[in-house]
């Protein structure tokens, strides 16, 4: 989110909030990416707020109540509110708990993997209306053939992700593996490691395809997925609209992976900036 929207985006869940009749004098933002998540205090949830155009958050609520159902690791929706989605100043914003953090440290491999297999499993249990993973590639491509939608791509970049996006992608279609409901985008961002375990947040990417697509955001090797997921993801980072941190950097980093070929890196590994841990 811009700079010149957070203090209004701010604002307007504190405003929510406040009518709901529960304590707010402190803000602490937690992240701020293509929306903004923010811990209210002293009544303690977590706002997530976007621009009103945002269409995932009325999805995202029902399916993190689905899921609930199912007992799989995924973060809840404030109690005391009404599961919606608010609309105030422009913005949605919906309300969910806050979790104490589990004590720094790494989260490990056997717990990653456990979580994201209860998590595939309760998904496995939901019919539920999604985007293939196709088409959340084909929003790649179209960002990468506009040279209007991504003016800073140089010729030659546009023709590595363009290729790797359309070889990639059909070789996963070739292999014909069995598909299913999916997170869409696994990554330890997209994660809380709570004291009640490690938690999946921010369904807006939710899709289906082959389970290996969710599996190309952690670190194992996995060929075709693991290529693919680095050129939509440099496609995204090349979009100036798109608001993550260094946006810049991080594009640059994912050309250059995928020009050293396969094997490649974990998506968390090319992502991490110099002064992470």
């Amino acid at each position: 989110m811009q700079s010149s929207e957070i203090q209004r985006a701010l604002a307007a869940a504190m405003a929510i909030v406040s009518a709901l009749g529960l304590p707010v004098d402190e803000v602490i933002v937690l992240q701020n990416s293509n929306r903004l998540a923010a811990r209210l205090l002293p009544c303690d949830l977590v706002a997530r707020v976007a621009p009103r155009a945002h269409q995932a958050a009325q999805f995202e609520i029902e399916l993190a109540q689905r899921l609930a159902e199912t007992r799989s690791p995924v973060a809840a929706l404030d109690p005391r509110a009404k599961p919606r989605v608010y609309e105030r100043d422009g913005f949605v914003v919906t309300l969910w708990a806050y979790y104490q953090p589990a004590p720094p440290r790494e989260v490990s491999p056997a717990g990653y993997a456990n979580a994201l297999e209860r998590l595939h499993a309760g998904l496995r249990q939901l019919d539920v209306r999604t985007p293939h993973f196709t088409d959340r590639v084909e929003e790649a491509q179209r960002l990468v053939e506009s040279s209007n939608l991504t003016p800073d791509l140089a010729d030659a970049d546009r023709g590595l992700l363009l290729t790797t996006l359309r070889s990639r992608k059909q070789a996963i279609i070739d292999r014909g593996a069995a598909e299913q409901l999916l997170h869409g985008e696994p990554h330890p961002g997209n994660m809380l490691s709570t004291k009640s375990g490690l938690l999946f947040i921010d369904f807006e990417t939710c899709c289906r395809g082959p389970i290996e697509f969710d599996l190309a955001h952690v670190p194992e090797d996995v060929s075709e997925c693991r290529g693919l997921v680095l050129a939509m993801v440099a496609a995204w980072r090349w979009d100036p609209g798109d608001q993550f941190p260094d946006r810049q950097q991080a594009a640059r980093a994912l050309l250059s992976a995928l020009r050293l070929g396969p094997p490649w890196p974990p998506l968390d590994v090319v992502m991490r900036r110099p002064d992470d841990p």
